[in-house]
């Protein structure tokens, strides 16, 4: 008896001592998995090495879509007396630093600054940058309102561009009057008195002073009219000939071309 009460108090105190060591060392496991997932949680993600940094990104370079859209078309450059005008035509084909512009043959001779312009592009601060070749401003200018944009230089003074459709048109008596036919050098070769008579449904008279060159007088203008900011002469033959504003007193024959006629105030 006594034998037998010794190997059951033998068993039963290995079996709490099993029972402790299991415990202990489910613990220790049950700790170290915690430790290892709260760690995991804690420590933050590595960036993508294929997430480009904000330091590579190009500054100023793209341009805003609705930026873009608002510009795309013909506007009309001016200053600020709006007696010397000139016309761009921005569009969206993509050139060196932005987006292609074109100009006027005639803008340099009106305002020097042009010369160089080739393109544009609105920067990050909705400024619009008229650009040169190598992609430098030119000419920076600010939108006021919708549709017009201010800019200055000390060279040639305040600028103002505008929408086309935006831009005051010339009306029948502003030009009436006398106008000199002249070439490219600038030599005056006829005069036409514009008057405000009409002698059509939508044309006025037209007078043709005497010794005028005979390129005119083969053209034989009769009657003239606006058309959408244009002069349009027209010759009793229905031929015609299209002149647009440069300045106030100055409008050039369309298309273009290396020796002009043009029609200058007297």
């Amino acid at each position: 008896m006594k034998l037998g009460a010794v190997r059951l108090v033998a068993i039963r105190f290995g079996a709490v001592i099993f029972t402790a060591v299991t415990a202990c060392l489910c613990g220790t496991l049950g700790f170290a998995q915690n430790n290892r997932e709260t760690t995991q949680q804690d420590t933050p993600t590595a960036p993508s090495s294929t997430s480009p940094s904000p330091a590579t990104q190009p500054q100023g370079t793209e341009q805003p879509k609705d930026a873009m859209s608002t510009m795309i078309g013909a506007w009309e450059f001016s200053n600020a007396d709006h007696d010397k005008i000139c016309r761009f035509n921005f569009r969206a084909d993509a050139v060196s630093g932005g987006n292609k512009l074109d100009i006027d043959k005639n803008c340099p001779n009106v305002f020097p600054s042009t010369k160089d312009i080739v393109a544009w592009a609105v920067d990050n601060y909705g400024s619009l940058r008229l650009l040169d070749a190598r992609g430098n401003s030119v000419v920076e200018l600010t939108e006021v309102e919708s549709g017009m944009f201010d800019g200055f230089t000390p060279e040639e003074g305040r600028f103002i561009l505008q929408t086309a459709a935006a831009a005051p048109m010339r009306s029948a008596n502003d030009m009436v009057g006398d106008w000199g036919v002249a070439r490219g050098t600038g030599k005056l070769i006829c005069v036409l008195t514009l008057a405000n008579s009409p002698v059509g449904t939508d044309t006025l008279a037209l007078k043709i002073k005497p010794g005028c060159d005979v390129s005119v007088t083969r053209f034989g203008p009769a009657a003239w009219r606006l058309d959408q900011g244009d002069l349009v002469l027209l010759s009793q033959r229905g031929e015609s000939w299209q002149f647009e504003e440069n300045d106030t007193n100055t409008w050039q024959r369309l298309p273009e071309s290396a020796d002009p006629f043009l029609l200058i105030r007297q």
